[in-house]
């Protein structure tokens, strides 16, 4: 008995570290409508400002609460400048783009972490008069773990009480709610959006500053922690405080006794729980309808088919390419192989997304299903190349159309969030079963067969393939499928009263660009040689987001400019030192001058130069 209590003391400490973090979350996105990936960063901060400020005071139980607090505020006043240099500047445009922007943060802030603090992992001191230990029914409880229970409903209570008396807490509960009337009424959104990022910012902050005593600082704390409050949100309702301090205490005290019965099943119970919740509850525990979408967009203009001038420049382009192995070097011919892989990955996840209206965290998924697929058939059943390269897209399809299934009953950030589930479900799947997939050390020696082992031959595999899949997928958005795809995500409510059915044919949209994503992955397989599970991971689904987002969610052409931007630049930096840093910049940069992507900055450029017309648009 005893040690059972034990445990759930231990969940309830969890609890409130990850309630600070996801409380902040949850408030920005509440009000500014902001998907902040920095906020992990900020709880990094925010743990090694604690570090270096309680190690240089020095000075017992004031100097170490003194400190936590000081670290809180400074990552506040971080973020504060982080909202007004660079937030405040793309509040208009398309939400995913805001993303992207912290994305950028997020890599600047781990080189900058990097060079201010090092590579080794900080292990701060205990905290003063709480480094023992009290035993409770006969287990022995850390009395710090006791002080985190105490502070989680603290803070609860706090930023209650902010938010119901004081006028300040009253205008962002109603920009929660209405931001049009809010902003009728006079009040100055921008400072008021400011004050939330900043409070957000602090909280995730004072998070990171308490888990010293528990936990070695270290550059990894920010993605580590960032999914998980993702769920923490999700699963308690986007913008509910309240909600995130119950999903928080649900999350940490489940985790707390499944590692007793099932340990393997620790890295992915809280997705486990997020799919069941949402699957139940679309909007969560304490959501309400609506709370899953981020400010209102303009209209798109309509996808025009190329104009004859275009189309001429397009087969150019494609026929130069089909000529590039006789003039380039065996690297450039493989780096090409790799642009055109992330290039069809990156234009099935804007199938999805730009036409479909169905936004994916974790589109990696069906790629990495793909990928799995390919080399299962090769190592377990002795396919050669060409039938392996047909059984990976299908076992990708029959992925996509079982958890596509339910992900189209969902919209918004919830349906971005049930895609991150399934993904990661399919990555502990493939990371914990060890006899079939490898687990961690994948599965190697998965190379072409004899007669396409060359760089040449396998490069003109790739392109028939890859080009042959992105031409496929554009045919396809001027077919009535795709116009029909579009119809629904620009109002659902029209087309399904025309007599459309809906989730069907978004259902079908979603399986068609998971088995497109699974050619890529089958590819991918076959041109490294190896599968690993980090094909499926978060870093794969993110990368395919930023392809999109950079070049352009608008455009059918911004994924494949994105795609081309994004591997020749990684490839670049990637050899430099602090190259997250120099990554991060760059995203930033092309964030801030074009907001449409490069597709909607190459538009301008050709309208400005008169090489396009008004009525044009990038197709």
């Amino acid at each position: 008995m005893g040690f059972y209590f034990a445990q759930l003391l231990t969940g309830l400490a969890n609890a409130s570290s990850l309630f600070l973090i996801a409380c902040g979350l949850s408030i920005i996105f509440g009000v500014t409508r902001i998907v902040n990936f920095a906020h992990g960063s900020f709880y990094m901060v925010g743990a090694y400002l604690a570090y270096t400020l309680v190690t240089t005071l020095d000075g017992g139980v004031f100097g170490f609460w003194f400190a936590v607090l000081a670290a809180a505020v400074i990552v506040g006043v971080v973020g504060l400048i982080i909202e007004m240099t660079i937030l405040r500047r793309i509040y208009h445009a398309p939400e995913l783009f805001q993303l992207v922007a912290t994305f950028g943060v997020v890599l600047i802030f781990q080189d900058a972490t990097l060079a201010i603090w090092g590579a080794e992992d900080l292990l701060g001191p205990r905290a003063p008069g709480l480094d023992r230990a009290v035993r409770i029914i006969g287990e022995p409880i850390p009395e710090y773990d006791l002080a985190l229970i105490f502070i989680g409903p603290l803070v609860l209570g706090a930023i209650w009480l902010l938010f119901h008396r004081t006028r300040w807490g009253i205008l962002v509960r109603a920009a929660t709610q209405d931001r049009d009337m809010v902003d009728a009424l006079g009040v100055n959104q921008a400072w008021l959006f400011s004050g939330v990022f900043m409070l957000g910012a602090a909280l995730a902050g004072l998070g990171g500053a308490l888990q010293i005593p528990r936990e070695a600082a270290n550059l990894h704390m920010d993605l580590s922690v960032i999914g998980e409050a993702f769920v923490v949100v999700v699963i308690g309702g986007m913008g509910s405080v309240s909600g995130a301090f119950v999903a928080a205490i649900l999350i940490s005290v489940l985790n707390a006794f499944a590692i007793l019965v099932f340990p393997q099943i620790s890295i992915v119970l809280p997705f486990i729980v997020m799919a069941v919740v949402l699957i139940l509850r679309p909007h969560g525990l304490f959501g309400k309808p609506g709370s899953e979408h981020g400010s209102p967009v303009d209209p798109e203009a309509p996808l025009r088919l190329l104009s004859p001038r275009a189309a001429m420049v397009l087969m150019a382009l494609i026929f130069t390419l089909a000529l590039s192995p006789a003039v380039l070097s065996d690297f450039s011919t493989i780096l090409l192989v790799d642009v055109m892989v992330a290039t069809l990955f990156a234009v099935s996840l804007h199938f999805m997304m730009g036409l479909g209206g169905m936004v994916s965290f974790g589109h990696a998924a069906y790629f990495g299903v793909g990928a799995y697929g390919t080399a299962m058939a090769v190592k377990f059943f002795g396919l050669s190349m060409l039938p392996a390269m047909l059984l990976g897209p299908l076992a990708a399809a029959l992925a996509a159309l079982f958890f596509g299934w339910f992900c189209v009953r969902l919209s918004g950030v919830y349906l971005a969030m049930l895609t991150l589930a399934a993904a990661q479900i399919l990555w502990g799947v493939t990371f914990q079963w060890q006899e079939f997939t490898g687990g961690d050390d994948g599965i190697l020696g998965v190379w072409p067969a004899a007669w396409a082992n060359s760089d040449q031959v396998f490069f003109y595999i790739a392109f028939v393939l890859c080009i042959g899949g992105i031409l496929f997928l554009r045919r396809v958005a001027h077919s009535p499928f795709g116009y029909g795809l579009r119809g629904i995500r620009d109002s659902d409510i029209r087309a399904e009263a025309i007599g459309m059915d809906v989730k069907l044919h978004q259902w079908m949209g979603f399986a068609l660009a998971g088995a497109v994503a699974g050619i890529a992955g089958s590819v991918f397989a076959f041109s490294k040689g190896s599968v690993f599970p980090d094909a499926l991971g978060i870093g794969q689904s993110v990368d395919g987001l930023i392809m999109v987002l950079l070049g352009g969610i608008h455009a059918l052409a911004g994924p494949i400019f994105g795609a081309v931007a994004f591997v020749m630049i990684e490839d670049w930096v990637s050899r430099l030192d602090y190259w997250r840093f120099i990554f991060g910049a760059i995203i930033l940069v092309v964030v801030l001058i074009a907001p449409d992507g490069i597709a909607g900055g190459v538009d301008r450029l050709l309208r400005v130069l008169r090489l396009r017309r008004d009525e044009e648009g990038v197709a």
